[in-house]
């Protein structure tokens, strides 16, 4: 009876044993589950905060490229835009190896996408800066060529005018004095004005091989001591509004050579020719080519 007392008192101590054994075992599996959650909470917090650094950074580097064109490019703007997404959507997430491990993927898929993309705008840069480079030395050409022209169409502007002045007939040699005139049609001179006929105007067309040959006509203009135009004394109008008056239009065939020219201007209404101081003026159009005076007694 004792023996049977003894051994159910060491089955019962080697139950308590075991259920003590088991009882540390799962204290220990459970603390050791615990510190392990922890461990992996704390390093899914840090992953998912270097894969949203990382997002950062690639932002970023599409905010630079965008930055650096006048006209964004379409792509760049595009993914630039789903990557602020994936930023947005990643904040948000539950902290889970299987929800890190596919925005890792997606980090991949957009690292991958945007070496290419920045290849491209690299390029595209390069090739802008030589277009620049090219519309730079074009625009330059096109100055320097705009100021030779301007330069060119001086000098053809100068050398016109000065062609067209050169080209300009002149009268020289002018005189004006009064004449006698017998029956017989000699022309005597005088310079009294009682004996005075008519006033005798006489000057010579000069050579010019620059100017054009053909018809001509000068205005020619005398004034009297009393400051009258004598002859037909008309008057004729000019494109600048200034008005001539003369006393007759001399006519004639220019041929380049020196061309002598007389006309005869009679007294008003046959009356005598006043005493006094005579002025004899040629013009072409309204431009004064010749002067000179002459005095009646």
């Amino acid at each position: 009876m004792e023996n049977k007392t003894k051994s159910s008192n060491n089955s019962l101590k080697v139950v308590l044993g075991i259920v003590v054994v088991l009882l540390l075992a799962t204290a220990f599996y459970t603390f050791k589950i615990y510190n392990d959650g922890k461990e992996t909470a704390s390093q899914l917090r840090d992953e998912k905060a270097l894969v949203l650094k990382d997002l950062n950074n690639m932002a970023e580097q599409y905010d630079i490229a965008i930055g650096e064109n006048q006209v964004a490019n379409a792509k760049l703007v595009e993914a630039r835009e789903r990557i602020q997404g994936l930023i947005d959507s990643l904040r948000v997430s539950e902290n889970s190896v299987r929800s890190l491990w596919r925005y890792k993927k997606k980090y991949m898929a957009l690292q991958d996408e945007m070496d290419v993309l920045l290849a491209e705008n690299d390029s595209l840069k390069i090739e802008n800066k030589l277009l620049a480079t090219s519309l730079d030395s074009t625009k330059i050409q096109l100055e320097e060529r705009t100021v030779f022209t301007d330069s060119l169409l001086a000098q053809n502007t100068e050398l016109a005018d000065i062609v067209e002045t050169a080209s300009v007939i002149s009268a020289v040699n002018l005189e004006g004095f009064g004449v006698i005139v017998r029956s017989s049609g000699k022309l005597i001179p005088t310079e009294r004005a009682r004996r005075t006929d008519k006033i005798r105007v006489c000057y010579t067309v000069a050579k010019n091989d620059l100017a054009v040959p053909g018809d001509r006509e000068f205005f020619v203009q005398v004034i009297d001591p009393k400051n009258n135009v004598l002859g037909l004394n008309q008057q004729i109008q000019f494109e600048d509004n200034e008005v001539l008056n003369y006393s007759l239009v001399s006519k004639f065939n220019y041929e380049n050579m020196n061309l002598d020219i007389c006309e005869f201007i009679t007294a008003t209404d046959n009356q005598e020719f006043e005493k006094g101081r005579y002025v004899v003026n040629v013009f072409n159009q309204n431009t004064l080519m010749s002067s000179s005076e002459f005095t009646l007694k």
